[in-house]
């Protein structure tokens, strides 16, 4: 979980950048948020919240704009892990994401092990 907080004066700028697909359309979407945790619908889902908008640029993107009209409402989004293509934290002062309820167990083995040996 990250979230904007406020040290020596200078607020965090450290963001989450989301990709998923759609699972209406089927499109891919790029989404940004403050905070990405578990969800409590259970642990095929996270929680996305505290979404991010640009408001500075002169240049008005349509695609940030109908991003921003869909999602003025939503309090969090809880999303299937299997419909996540990516999540990148961008700032300076990331820590990397933590999830509370995270059960996995994953172990990479070589190639090497699994070949069969010749007699």
């Amino acid at each position: 979980m990250a979230q904007n907080e406020k040290q020596g004066g200078r607020e965090k700028d450290t963001y989450f950048v989301i990709t998923y697909r759609e699972p209406q359309e089927g499109k891919v979407v790029t989404l940004k948020a403050k905070t990405v945790t578990d969800s409590s619908l259970g642990l095929s889902f996270i929680s996305i919240s505290d979404f991010v908008f640009s408001t500075s640029s002169l240049v008005v993107n349509p695609a940030e704009e109908d991003l921003k009209k869909r999602f003025e409402n939503v309090k969090s989004l809880h999303l299937s892990i299997y419909s996540i293509i990516s999540i990148e934290e961008v700032g300076a002062e990331h820590h990397g994401l933590s999830f509370k309820k995270d059960k996995s167990n994953l172990v990479v083995l070589s190639s090497e092990h699994h070949q069969p040996k010749d007699k």
